[in-house]
């Protein structure tokens, strides 16, 4: 399956993919909806893309808008494979890569002397996280996300 930005003006760039099992991107069609819900809250939003991957939730936010993402990822081929896509996409001076943690990224305090707030924030955490009642927790607690911010997290349909 080949991963595209669906919309904006990145519309039809490809995404590299990390080859690794367990991996599922987000689809075309869901991506379609999610954004088409989210429209009025992209133009010059601040996006968090937690558990980055690819970087496609963050890269379409960019593409439809989006004044500026930071995409937190631990894993060192999506890092390199998210790094190749923001490239891609152009838009290298309006992203920042925090390798490292999510739960290390929301617990630790910017050495700046106010840390940005996050109109909308992407979480797609890995499905064998069924709990997802402590990430939002700490999220909560990080101070990161706007008064009038989104938390949008994909799970396992079971969860």
């Amino acid at each position: 399956m080949t991963m595209r930005v669906v919309a904006g003006l990145q519309k039809g760039r490809r995404l590299r993919q990390p080859k690794a099992p367990g991996l599922r991107p987000t689809s075309a069609r869901v991506k379609e909806a999610l954004f088409s819900i989210l429209a009025d809250r992209l133009h010059q939003a601040s996006i968090l893309d937690l558990f980055a991957g690819t970087g496609a939730l963050g890269l379409e936010a960019m593409s439809r808008g989006a004044r500026e993402v930071v995409f937190v990822e631990n894993h060192a081929d999506s890092i390199q494979v998210l790094r190749d896509n923001i490239k891609n996409c152009s838009v290298i001076d309006c992203t920042t890569i925090m390798a490292q943690a999510v739960e290390s990224f929301l617990t630790t305090r910017s050495s700046r002397h106010a840390e940005p707030l996050f109109d909308l924030v992407f979480a797609d955490p890995p499905y064998e996280m069924t709990d997802l009642e402590p990430l939002l927790r700490q999220l909560d607690a990080s101070g990161k996300v706007a008064s009038k911010g989104l938390v949008v997290i994909e799970h396992f349909k079971k969860t």
